[in-house]
């Protein structure tokens, strides 16, 4: 019995380790690690994939192979990741390194003339494992703020066999850390129409009251029914100001574990269901994101483990009960709320049921078409989480679908009927969102079949038929024409588009295509001479824009260099 009892401990011992694996992986910068963001951490629209490692505010910093393997993916576009190399390991697991500046010189050679030979700035390649090999420790690139980057950083990834992001720091990836979460706020949810919180039956804020202790315990509430909870929360670590993400949340009723969230691995086709798990109508209105500790219908999220009536915990008349919230950042520092409930039935303060006068009803579980003027919008099966009752309506060529404030999990389909229009008008008109307190029209990738534009979205709000006939500018940045340039390294344009966006871009020198890198940030075009394409004393530049609408503009100018 002892015998088998050792083998069982090994075993298990063995399996940990092998899970994560903790001195395979080293830091990916030669720096200590700082975060300004953390793995699951949540964003607009999806968990956050890996660690955002600060760079000292600056670009540049070498990046090492976090362990051997080869490169078996290299990525450049102008959003997303940027310019991102991917490493296949020995064990399994695949690194990834994001929003680079430039690779190393032997990436960077390979990749330019992937780059030439594809005539795109933009490239995705899949070099064999025998292409690229790279080993541990050796610089594979440069740290940079490529991409949908919002600020010089390295974001640092390490998926599993199935492409599934798991937290690094799992894998013994050190990140300083002794302080215990922070909890901005808790609110309290009815399940259905039967329950009540303080006499309402709607979503209640709670009041906080921060314990010495650093935990924090909630003014007593009455209930009666089902009820759900919610809470706001975030984590820092020691060398950092940032508002992180927290690991893992758990909560207890009456002692007995009713929900776990554990942050520690995701699939990318779940991350956009996010949405379920936040108040999606509060962030929007807030800008606070509130995470439900229940589990509502239609929500396929990965991250929730030993759940009980899916969080929900009934309230009876004359009892008294506990509901405690536990939340740990990676480090095990712990944070608890504690929240009294007085089970007490208490007719509500005022009978408010939704208006749905004038309102079009979207289903959840088969589709929806919504029809007016010249517009058709077409919901398939599942798109919205829930059956919902939306404001639908068509003044002119403008169409209001509600607000920004319901969860979709996949695109709706809008569909113009242009022809009262022009002919020579129909080319130039596109789908366009409108935004802000100015109604700015945002381009939305629209096509064309004969008199139909149709474009698809997730993000419900006010749309318009818009029409762009203006080309975009090209204007040189550190040269004029019929200039030297012997003495620049780098040819610099700036190009942009006032209303449908720039769609692409073709740059040549004496008939010659050569490599720009393209910037949407800064809204540049660069070529380094020194890819050694353009060897000639006079050359003759062409740089031709077009916008997403077709406009194009072409930009002429002649250098010299020796």
């Amino acid at each position: 019995m002892r015998n088998l009892l050792i083998l069982l401990l090994l075993s298990t011992s063995l399996y940990s380790q092998s899970e994560y694996p903790q001195d395979y992986f080293k830091n990916p910068l030669d720096i200590t690690l700082v975060l300004s963001g953390t793995f699951a951490e949540l964003r607009s629209s999806h968990f956050h994939g890996g660690l955002d490692i600060k760079t000292q505010g600056k670009q540049g910093l070498k990046v090492y192979s976090s362990a051997k393997g080869y490169v078996s993916r290299i990525k450049i576009s102008h959003y997303g990741y940027g310019k991102a190399i991917y490493i296949t390991h020995p064990n399994g697991y695949t690194t990834v390194y994001g929003h680079l500046q430039k690779f190393s010189k032997r990436l960077e050679d390979y990749i330019k003339m992937c780059q030439y030979q594809k005539e795109s700035f933009e490239v995705e390649v899949f070099p064999g494992p025998e292409e690229l090999l790279v080993d541990a420790n050796e610089v594979i690139a440069f740290s940079g703020n490529t991409g949908g980057s919002g600020g010089p950083h390295l974001h640092f990834e390490i998926r599993d066999n199935q492409e599934r992001p798991m937290n690094p720091m799992l894998f013994g990836i050190d990140i300083k850390d002794t302080k215990a979460p922070f909890v901005i706020g808790v609110y309290a949810y009815p399940k259905d129409n039967d329950a009540l919180i303080n006499g309402k039956n709607e979503r209640i804020p709670l009041r906080l009251i921060p314990k010495k202790s650093g935990d924090y315990e909630v003014e007593k509430i009455t209930a009666h029914g089902n009820i759900g909870f919610g809470v706001t929360t975030y984590d820092k670590q020691d060398l950092a100001p940032n508002k992180n993400g927290v690991s893992n949340i758990q909560t207890f009723f009456n002692g007995n574990k009713s929900l776990e969230i554990d942050f520690k691995r995701f699939s990318f086709s779940e991350t956009k269901h996010i949405k379920r798990l936040i108040d999606y109508e509060y962030w929007k209105t807030k800008k606070s994101r509130i995470q439900k500790l229940f589990i509502e219908s239609n929500n396929p999220l990965s991250l929730y483990k030993e759940t009980y009536d899916n969080g929900y915990v009934k309230i009876e008349d004359s009892t008294s009960s506990v509901y405690k919230i536990r939340i740990r950042d990676y480090k095990q520092n712990e944070t608890w709320v504690n929240i009294p409930i007085s089970g007490k039935y208490k007719k509500p303060n005022s009978e408010s049921e939704e208006n749905i006068d004038g309102k079009s009803l979207v289903y959840n579980d088969k589709s929806t078409v919504l029809n007016s003027g010249n517009v058709k919008v077409n919901f398939y099966e599942n798109t919205v989480y829930d059956d919902v009752w939306i404001d639908f309506s068509v003044n002119s060529d403008t169409l209001k679908l509600d607000e920004d404030k319901i969860p979709l999990q996949k695109n709706f389909y809008i569909n113009y009927d242009i022809s009262n229009y022009k002919s020579e008008h129909q080319d130039k008109l596109f789908i366009a969102k409108l935004y802000g307190y100015y109604k700015k029209p945002s381009y939305v990738y629209t096509t064309r079949k004969g008199n139909t534009l149709s474009a698809g979205s997730k993000v419900f709000g006010t749309y318009t038929l818009a029409m762009d006939t203006i080309a975009p500018t090209i204007k040189p940045v550190n040269f004029q024409n019929k200039k030297w340039l012997s003495k620049y390294r780098y040819l610099k344009v700036k190009i942009d588009d006032d209303l449908s966006g720039i769609s692409k871009y073709r740059a040549t020198v004496n008939g010659k295509w050569i490599l720009m890198e393209y910037d949407y940030k800064t809204k540049s075009l660069v070529h380094d001479f020194n890819d050694n394409i353009v060897k000639d004393t006079k050359n003759d530049l062409k740089i031709i824009v077009t916008d997403n609408i077709g406009n194009s503009s072409t930009f002429e100018a002649t250098f010299f260099r020796k």
